[in-house]
C-alpha cells in the first residue's frame, strides 16, 4: 500500500466500519484513488493503473467521459430532485425503450438490488404466486430475500442477521441445466412466479449460456405462466446496445439494468412488457424512491445511451478484449503458469488452473480461485486494477496503449509470482 493510501486507510478504519462502504471491498487492496480518466486510474500517491474493474462495471465508457460529465453538469445546474416530474426523465426512458427494442416501458431507480426487488414484486403481483427459481452462483443483490451463499446447488443465508425463512420461496438449480429447470416446474406445478437469471453469468465465472438454454427457459416460462426476468445489471448495454436480449436473441418479460446504463452514475432501471409494468402505473404494485429519475440520473442515462447509439464501441471492445485474452494466455504459457481464461471479450474470467469450458457454478471448483485472488493483489502492485474474483471488464476507453501496458505489467506480475511460489 502506498504511503498516503496507508494513512487514509487508518483514518477510514476509525470512522467507517472495516474502512470501506461496501463489504465487497473488504478483501480488495486499500488503495485510495484520486482520479480516473478513460481506462486508467491514479491513486493519491500518483501511481497509475490500467483499470479492468471499472468500478465493478459501471465505467463502460471509461472514467469521466466528457460527454456524460458535460450533460450531467448542464442538467444539475437547474436543479436535482423536485419530488415531481421533469422532461429529461421522459427522454431517458424513451432512450432506454428505443435501445432495448422489446420493452414497452421502464421505471428508473438507483440500485440494482432495488430493481431486482421491484421486478420480483411485479412477477408475484401478476401471477399471484410466491415461489421463485434462480441459478446457483448468481448474485441478485444484497437484500435478505435474495442474498445467498452456495454449496453446490444449495443456497443458504449469506450473512449473520439474514433470516433463513426469507429465502424459503426459492428453488435453486444449476445454470445451463434445462432438465433441472423442467424438474423444478414439475415439482412445483402452478407455483413459480418468476425465473430470474443473469442471461450470461458475469458475476461468477463469465459463463455464457449454452445453445438453446435461454430459449428453453423462455418456452418453459411461457408454458407455465411464469415471468422470465433477466438480471442485466451487469450485462445490460455491455453485451450489446440491447443487452443480452439482443445478443442472444431471447426476450424476457421483465429485465433490470444498472452499471453500464449511465456511464458510472448510480442508476438502475426495470423494463418490461406493458401488461406487467402497468401495475406500477395503476398503483396496485408499489415502486417508490425519492431519487428515482433524478435530474442527474436522467441526464447520465440520456448522454450514455446517445454515445452508445451514435458512436457504438462494441467492435473496438471486441477487438481489444480478444487480443487481451490471447495475450494473457500467451504470457502465462511462456511463464509456465496454468491459466484459465473464459468468457467473451467484453467480460471474461481469469483464474489459475487447467480446465475445459466451465458451464456452471460448481465447475468453478476445479480452478484455483484463491490463488488467483492473491495474484490479483500482485497485479495491483504492478499497475493493473482487477477484481480478485477473476472478472475482467473491457471499456470503450481501452486502446492499444492500455493493451501494451497491461500485457507488459501482467508478464512482470507473473515473473514475481513464479519467483515467489
Amino acid at each position: 500500500m502506498t504511503t498516503t493510501s496507508a494513512d487514509l486507510a487508518e483514518r477510514a478504519a476509525r470512522v467507517i466500519p472495516g474502512g470501506v462502504n461496501s463489504n465487497v471491498r473488504l478483501s480488495a487492496p486499500r488503495i485510495f484513488f484520486e482520479h480516473g480518466r478513460g481506462a486508467r486510474l491514479w491513486d493519491v500517491d500518483g501511481n497509475e493503473y490500467v483499470d479492468y474493474l471499472l468500478g465493478q462495471g459501471p465505467a463502460f465508457l471509461g472514467h469521466a467521459d466528457e460527454r456524460v460529465v458535460a450533460a450531467v453538469t448542464r442538467a444539475v445546474s437547474s436543479g436535482m430532485v423536485y419530488g415531481a416530474q421533469h422532461e429529461l426523465e421522459v427522454v431517458a426512458a424513451e432512450h432506454i425503450v428505443e435501445a432495448l427494442g422489446w420493452a414497452d416501458s421502464v421505471r428508473l431507480g438507483v440500485s440494482g438490488s432495488e430493481a431486482v426487488h421491484g421486478a420480483l414484486r411485479l412477477a408475484r403481483g401478476a401471477t399471484g404466486r410466491r415461489r421463485l427459481l434462480r441459478f446457483a452462483g448468481q448474485y441478485h443483490g444484497w437484500f435478505d430475500t435474495v442474498l445467498m451463499t452456495f454449496d453446490g446447488n444449495t443456497g443458504s443465508p449469506a450473512t449473520v442477521g439474514q433470516p433463513a425463512d426469507h429465502l424459503a420461496d426459492w428453488v435453486v438449480v444449476p445454470f445451463n441445466d434445462l432438465a433441472a429447470v423442467r424438474r423444478a416446474f414439475d415439482a412445483h406445478p402452478g407455483e413459480i412466479a418468476a425465473v430470474i437469471l443473469e442471461p450470461m453469468m458475469c458475476n461468477n465465472g463469465a459463463i455464457v449460456p449454452q445453445d438453446g438454454f435461454l430459449q428453453g427457459l423462455r418456452d418453459l416460462c411461457t408454458a407455465n405462466g411464469t415471468v422470465l426476468v433477466f438480471d442485466e445489471v451487469i450485462t445490460g448495454f455491455r453485451l450489446a446496445l440491447g443487452g443480452a436480449a439482443e445478443r442472444f436473441g431471447v426476450t424476457p418479460d421483465l429485465a433490470v439494468y444498472g452499471k453500464a446504463l449511465a456511464g458510472g452514475w448510480p442508476v438502475a432501471a426495470i423494463a418490461g412488457r406493458g401488461e406487467l409494468m402497468d401495475a406500477f402505473g395503476a398503483g396496485t404494485v408499489n415502486h417508490s424512491g425519492t431519487f428515482n429519475g433524478s435530474v442527474m440520473a436522467a441526464a447520465a442515462v440520456t448522454a450514455t445511451l446517445e454515445v452508445l447509439r451514435d458512436d457504438p464501441p462494441y467492435e473496438r471492445i471486441d477487438a481489444h478484449g480478444t487480443a487481451l485474452m490471447a495475450g494473457l494466455s500467451e504470457r502465462a504459457d511462456a511463464a509456465g503458469v496454468a491459466l484459465h481464461v473464459q468468457g467473451i471479450p467484453v467480460a471474461f474470467h481469469v483464474s489459475f488452473g487447467r480446465s475445459g469450458v466451465i458451464s456452471d457454478y460448481a465447475g468453478l471448483a476445479s480452478l484455483d480461485l484463491d490463488g488467483y485472488a492473491a495474484f490479483a493483489q500482485r497485479l495491483c502492485r504492478h499497475g493493473v486494477w482487477v477484481a480478485g474474483r477473476g472478472i475482467w471488464y473491457v471499456s470503450a476507453a481501452h486502446g492499444s496503449a492500455e493493451l501494451s501496458d497491461t500485457l507488459t505489467r501482467f508478464g512482470r506480475a507473473l515473473d514475481d509470482h513464479v519467483a515467489n511460489r
